[in-house]
């Protein structure tokens, strides 16, 4: 076990859609990871949707006896949580805040692992926001995408063009891993590594 073993227990973030995309697999896939995380004794942190991916990996973790804390701002609720008060024994307990930036925060800070399942504008500024961050050494966190049938090819084909065109280091490129299955992700969290192109900056106050 390469982890390092803490009395808090361990918290994922998933980054994923509000919506259950087209084709089963994405909504089987998210159910499974929740399977994942509960089965390695890990807590979920995600966005308090009870829609789409979002729902699936919550009520998977939940419904299993899981921690779950969803994350959402208030003017949100009405467009991501179809289920009315869900409740904590359905997805978790919900923490609402004003905005974006709070939730995004609240997550970061509560996390140890990030994993994005597919999603769209928003899961796509969440993910990046978090790899930022771990460029500038403001976490040392693994960060997955779980390429389910190819849905991030297209991402890693970009990363690999900026590396070739000098826009991104070739050590900060393995900031982002890949898995393309759920049974790959607790060794790569286990196993994690921080990647050599991360810059180790001073974010302390003074």
């Amino acid at each position: 076990m390469c982890e390092n073993e803490t009395d808090k227990q361990f918290a994922v973030c998933v980054f994923c859609g509000a919506s259950p995309g087209t084709g089963s697999q994405f909504m089987e896939t998210a159910k499974s990871l929740g399977a994942v995380l509960h089965k390695n004794g890990w807590s979920l942190v995600y966005g308090g949707g009870t829609d789409g991916l979002m729902g699936a990996v919550a009520s998977s973790v939940a419904s299993l006896g899981g921690n779950v804390h969803g994350i959402i701002p208030e003017a949100l609720i009405r467009r991501e949580q179809s289920v009315v008060l869900p409740s904590v024994e359905e997805f978790g307990r919900t923490t609402v805040v004003q905005d974006m930036h709070t939730r995004k925060a609240m997550m970061g800070k509560e996390a140890d692992a990030f994993i994005a399942l597919p999603g769209g504008f928003g899961t796509m500024e969440e993910l990046f926001e978090i790899v930022t961050w771990n460029q500038l050494g403001i976490h040392d966190c693994p960060i997955i995408i779980l390429n389910v049938n190819g849905y991030y090819d297209g991402l890693l084909e970009w990363i690999a063009a900026a590396v070739e065109k000098g826009f991104i280091s070739e050590g900060a490129s393995a900031i982002i891993s890949e898995v393309k299955s759920v049974d790959e992700i607790a060794e790569k969290i286990r196993c994690y590594k921080p990647a050599s192109g991360r810059l180790h900056l001073d974010w302390s106050c003074r």
